[in-house]
C-alpha cells in the first residue's frame, strides 16, 4: 500500500508540474525508485498519452536511469536538428519522435511517400548510431471512419515505416509496430486541425537490454 501511495503521489505531482519542468536527465532516476512499471501505468492513463507511460514504464531509473538519460539527450538532439518535420520529445530514459500522417502519407493511404522516405531515411542516420535502443512504432488516426477500419489503416501504416526502416539494415530485431487506431486521441478530434494531428505515427526510443546492462555497469563503477 505505501508503494502504492508513493506512485499515485508521484503520478499526481508529475502531472501538476508537467514533464518539461524535470531536468532531462533526471527523470528516469526519480521514475525508477518507485517502480517504473506501475508508475508510468499510472501515468500514461491518467495523461491519457500512451507513449508516456510507455516510456516511463521501461525505465531503470537510479544512477543506470540517468545514464541512459544522458543518452537520449543526445539522440533526442540530433534527432531534432536532422529531421526538422518531427516533434522529438525526451520522456524519461527515452525518446518520442511524432511525424504527422500527411508527413508520410498520402490521404487515407498506406504507402509511404517520396518525402516520407526522405525523413526516415534522415531517422535511419540517427538510429543507425545508436544500435542500443529499441523502437516501438505506433499507428494512430483521427475519429472519422469505423473503429475496425481506423484500426487496420493504423497497423498497416506502423507495419510499412518498420519494414522500410528494415530495408535500410535497422535490425528487425530492434522494431516493433502497433496501430491503436483512433483510441488514443492526442488532440482535439472536432476540430479539422486536431483531426490532423491526431493522424500521426510515432517512434518510441527506448533503451534494450545491453544499453541497461552497461549503463549499471558504469552506474557501479
Amino acid at each position: 500500500m505505501k508503494k502504492l501511495s508513493f506512485i499515485m503521489i508521484l503520478s499526481a505531482t508529475l502531472l501538476m508540474i508537467g514533464c518539461s519542468a524535470l531536468n532531462k536527465t533526471q527523470k528516469g532516476a526519480i521514475i525508477g525508485t518507485t517502480g517504473g512499471g506501475a508508475a508510468g501505468a499510472v501515468i500514461g492513463r491518467a495523461a491519457g498519452n500512451t507513449a508516456l507511460g510507455a516510456i516511463i514504464g521501461a525505465a531503470v531509473g537510479g544512477a543506470s536511469g540517468a545514464i541512459i538519460g544522458h543518452q537520449m539527450d543526445k539522440q533526442a538532439d540530433e534527432i531534432a536538428k536532422t529531421v526538422p518535420d518531427a516533434k522529438v520529445v525526451r520522456v524519461g530514459e527515452g525518446i518520442v519522435v511524432e511525424f504527422s500522417s500527411n508527413v508520410l502519407f498520402g490521404f487515407d493511404q498506406s504507402n509511404l511517400s517520396t518525402e516520407a522516405r526522405t525523413n526516415l531515411d534522415k531517422l535511419v542516420k540517427i538510429l543507425d548510431g545508436y544500435a542500443d535502443t529499441n523502437i516501438e512504432i505506433q499507428g494512430h488516426t483521427d475519429s472519422k471512419g469505423s473503429l475496425a477500419y481506423n484500426k487496420t489503416l493504423s497497423q498497416q501504416r506502423a507495419a510499412a515505416v518498420s519494414n522500410y526502416l528494415n530495408s535500410k539494415n535497422i535490425s528487425g530485431n530492434r522494431l516493433s509496430t502497433v496501430g491503436f487506431g483512433e483510441t488514443l486521441p492526442k488532440y482535439q478530434n472536432e476540430t479539422e486541425t486536431g483531426r490532423s494531428q491526431n493522424r500521426r505515427v510515432e517512434f518510441l526510443i527506448t533503451a534494450n537490454e545491453k544499453m541497461k546492462a552497461e549503463a549499471e555497469k558504469q552506474a557501479g563503477k
